[in-house]
C-alpha cells in the first residue's frame, strides 16, 4: 500500500510538473508573397530536448476574407498539443476572397475561389518547406509532421494533401517524397472544378470533423455543372474505396460551429487520432457519429446559392 500511495505522488507531482511549465510561443517569418509578409507561431513546451518531436500545423478559419493566426480561442488547441510534446505552427496565409459578392458573376466567383484556394495552398507549403529547413533546430520530426485547420484552413489543409497525392505542379514545391503524417479538418471540404474529386494516391490519415447541418462548408457535397465542394462525408466514401485510414466525427443536426469547437471540446480526440494513427502507425477506419438528444434539429439539405449567401452576402467590412 505504502509503494503504491508512493507511485501515485510521484505520478502526480509529474503532471503537475508538466502542467507548470510555460508554453512558449515564438514568432518567424517565412515567407512573402505578393508582397505580403507571412509569419508563423511556434508553440513548444519550454523544456530542452534533443529527440525529435511531431509537428501540426494549424491555417485558421475565416471564409478567405478575415481571420489571424494568433487569436485567443485557438490557445487550448496549440498549449494542449504543446503539452503533449508536439510542436505547434499556426500560419498567415493570403485571404484571397476580400471584397468577392455574390453580385460578382458566376465565373468570376469560381476563378476567385480556386485563386484563393491556391493561395493559401501555396502559402502552406512554404510554411511547411520552412519547418522542413529548420527541422534539425528546432527538433521536428520530418516524417511527422501534420496539417490541420478550420473552415476555410481545413480547407486549405485539405486541398494541400489532395494536390500533393494527385501529383499537382503546386506540390512540387515541397521535398521529394515529402509526405503528411495526418490531416486533421474542422468542417472542411476539396473545392473541383473537374467534377468529383479523386484521390490517385493514398492520403494521410484523416480526422474529419463535421455538422450534417452545415450551410457554411457541404457536410457531403455541394457542385454545380461540375464545380464545387466536396465535404467531410465525401471524402469519407472515396477513402473507402481506397482502404485508406480515417476518423470520421459526424456531429447530427451541427451548424458551422464544429469548424471551432473541436479545437476546445475535442482535443482528447485529437490527441487520441494522432497517437494511434501518426504514432502507432494503427491503419483504422473510425467513425463516431453524436446525437443530442435534446438538440435542436435544423435543415441538412442546402443548394448551391445557399453555401454563398450565408458565407459572402453579408457586407464583408475587413
Amino acid at each position: 500500500m505504502r509503494k503504491f500511495l508512493l507511485l501515485l505522488t510521484l505520478l502526480v507531482q509529474g503532471c503537475f510538473t508538466l502542467y507548470a511549465q510555460d508554453v512558449v510561443c515564438d514568432t518567424f517569418h517565412f515567407a512573402t508573397h505578393d508582397n505580403q509578409e507571412l509569419y508563423l507561431d511556434r508553440y513548444t513546451l519550454n523544456q530542452s530536448t534533443e529527440t525529435p518531436r511531431p509537428c501540426m500545423i494549424y491555417a485558421f478559419g475565416g471564409g478567405f476574407v478575415q481571420g489571424v493566426r494568433n487569436h485567443e480561442y485557438y490557445n487550448t488547441y496549440f498549449e494542449r498539443l504543446a503539452r503533449e510534446g508536439i510542436v505547434v505552427v499556426s500560419i498567415d496565409y493570403r485571404l484571397g476572397l476580400k471584397g468577392l459578392t455574390p453580385s460578382s458573376g458566376v465565373t468570376a466567383m469560381i476563378e476567385a475561389f480556386q485563386n484563393a484556394i491556391n493561395i493559401a495552398v501555396d502559402d502552406m507549403y512554404a510554411a511547411t518547406n520552412y519547418i522542413v529547413a529548420n527541422a534539425e533546430e528546432w527538433h521536428v520530426d520530418k516524417s511527422k509532421i501534420m496539417i490541420s485547420g478550420s473552415s476555410a484552413g481545413a480547407i486549405t489543409a485539405l486541398q494541400a494533401e489532395w494536390i500533393r497525392c494527385n501529383g499537382g505542379e503546386r506540390a512540387k514545391v515541397l521535398p521529394e517524397d515529402f509526405r503528411y503524417a495526418a490531416v486533421v479538418s474542422c468542417a472542411g471540404a476539396i473545392f473541383s472544378i473537374e467534377g468529383k474529386p479523386k484521390f490517385n494516391t493514398p492520403p494521410a490519415p484523416m480526422l474529419l470533423f463535421h455538422g450534417t447541418s452545415d450551410s457554411n462548408v457541404p457536410y457531403d457535397h455541394s457542385a454545380m455543372f461540375g464545380v464545387g465542394f466536396f465535404g467531410s462525408a465525401y471524402i469519407v466514401k472515396q477513402l473507402d474505396k481506397l482502404t485508406s485510414p480515417y476518423w470520421f466525427y459526424s456531429v447530427e443536426y451541427a451548424d458551422h460551429k464544429i469548424a471551432g469547437t473541436p479545437l476546445v471540446y475535442n482535443c482528447d480526440v485529437i490527441l487520441q487520432f494522432i497517437n494511434d494513427f501518426v504514432l502507432r502507425g494503427e491503419r483504422l477506419q473510425m467513425r463516431t457519429d453524436v446525437v443530442d438528444l435534446n438538440g435542436e434539429k435544423r435543415p441538412t439539405r442546402f443548394k448551391v446559392m445557399d453555401y454563398i449567401k450565408t458565407n459572402y452576402a453579408r457586407k464583408q467590412t475587413k
